[in-house]
């Protein structure tokens, strides 16, 4: 029997997913932050915990692994491949590959072969590939290089729109409220206050408010998805242009838990189906509903020779990772 190990390292999360050469899992291990961007040393500590647990599941050494695919957040240059390689390479697997998760995503969401992947998590990011192999990734390396979203900015744009909604910069919203319950202060300026003399950091479940407070019927927190949806249907275009797939029909893959669960509304999805449709009338959408680290292990046995047929995908889609540890 042969073993293929595939990996879903994010900003907040990492998954290791072990299968065998007919889908059955047999081995899952899950680890911390997976992107090298945000802090090295932790990536690597998270990459390794996450393996080692799968291992250990399956009852497998490494050398017993044909192959194993690493979809990594932050994986984006060569520069990245440079310090991802030696770290990928401690862990002593005898065959291995990197990419950006977005390829995994990608993978898991689609049975083509081309396609493009919109990923909305703690960050965001777009990938393609059309269909003459050729790629084009589209952000994935924060706000001040072009890209707007993602749990860590959506939290900073609630912070700061109570803010501005304390001060008569914005519209009232019930945000504010919502955002003293969630962090336990009594008043908006008791809230700056804290923030400003101690420089402390936001949770990035801050973001979830705004879904709450759209469903509430908030004018404010509705206009913020819908700009998430815009900005995210303009990466798509800019995708679909570069690799001139405006006359193809393909599948446009969102995926990151922002658009998967958190977008219960429809908000953000229809403002990026909007933008999308004028560039390219034969793109479909569609919601992510595997677990990406599935294409992690598709990629991995694709990659060995192995033919990917829709059973081999149905047994495989079938693996639910834990939320928690």
């Amino acid at each position: 029997m042969r073993y293929y190990l595939g990996v879903d390292g994010g900003g907040s999360k990492t998954y290791a997913v072990i299968a065998d050469e007919r889908g059955h899992v047999v081995g899952i291990g899950r680890g911390g932050n997976g992107n090298h961007q945000k802090d090295r040393r932790e990536a690597e500590l998270s990459l390794k915990l996450a393996v080692t647990e799968a291992l250990g599941a399956a009852g497998l050494r490494e050398e017993q692994v044909e192959f194993a695919w690493f979809g990594l957040a932050g994986a984006d240059r060569e520069g990245d491949f440079r310090i991802l390689r030696p770290i990928v390479s401690r862990l002593g697997l005898p065959r291995t590959e990197i990419s950006c998760d977005t390829w995994i995503a990608l993978r898991a969401g689609t049975e083509e072969s081309h396609g493009v992947v919109l990923i909305c998590g703690s960050g965001v990011n777009c990938s393609g590939k059309n269909r003459a192999g050729g790629t084009f990734q589209c952000g994935g390396f924060g706000y001040r290089f072009g890209d707007f979203g993602g749990g860590y900015d959506l939290s900073v744009e609630v912070f700061r729109t109570v803010i501005r909604s304390y001060e008569g910069r914005e519209k009232p919203t019930v945000l504010s409220e919502k955002l003293m319950d969630f962090l336990g202060y009594s008043s908006v300026a008791e809230l700056r206050d804290d923030y400003l003399d101690y420089s402390k950091q936001l949770p990035i479940g801050t973001a979830e408010l705004l879904f709450h407070a759209a469903e509430a019927g908030d004018e404010v927190a509705i206009r913020l998805l819908e700009k998430q949806g815009k900005e995210l249907g303009l990466a798509a275009v800019a995708t679909i242009h570069q690799l001139n797939m405006g006359e193809d029909s393909f599948q446009l893959v969102l995926a990151g838990s922002l658009l998967t669960k958190g977008d219960r509304l429809g908000l953000i999805r229809s403002a990026i189906e909007q933008k999308v449709k004028q560039a390219a009338p034969k793109g479909t959408l569609t919601i992510l509903n595997r677990e990406p680290v599935v294409g992690a292990v598709v990629l991995a046995m694709e990659r060995s020779g192995v033919h990917m047929n829709s059973e081999l995908l149905r047994v495989l889609s079938q693996v639910k990772v834990p939320s928690t540890k």
